[in-house]
């Protein structure tokens, strides 16, 4: 029977492996991929804090005036559903007032001044 050679030790073949792959690579050029690498890690630090220093203002800004807008909002929807009912009453008023006195608005006159208002709810285009 024949007697197998001995093989190297794994540390020996992982060491060969390893300068091989060294070689392939120039120093140099690992060192500025590494500061080129610094400089972006640098950079994007700075850029993140930037942002959270913009996102903890702009949070307290909304805060300050997140009462005020839901104060105004409020009152514009109370004052729209008041115009509503008043216009609603005025051309109840003009119907009536055309059925009482036929002859005092002109023919056609009465649907031009029935509702005039634009439509807030449509979208524009």
């Amino acid at each position: 029977m024949e007697k197998p050679l001995p093989e190297p030790a794994p540390s020996a073949a992982a060491e060969e492996v390893a300068e091989r792959f060294r070689s392939l690579v120039d120093l140099d050029d690992v060192a500025s991929i590494r500061q080129t690498q610094h400089l972006i890690l640098g950079r994007l630090q700075d850029s993140n804090a930037v942002l959270t220093h913009f996102n903890e203002y702009s949070e307290q800004c909304f805060a300050e005036v997140s009462s005020d807008f839901a104060s105004k909002t409020r009152l514009l929807k109370s004052m729209k559903a008041d115009l509503d009912h008043i216009f609603t009453k005025l051309r109840g008023m003009k119907t009536r007032l055309a059925a009482t006195y036929p002859d005092a608005f002109p023919d056609g006159a009465m649907s031009k001044t029935m509702d005039q208002r634009p439509d807030l709810e449509s979208r524009l285009d």
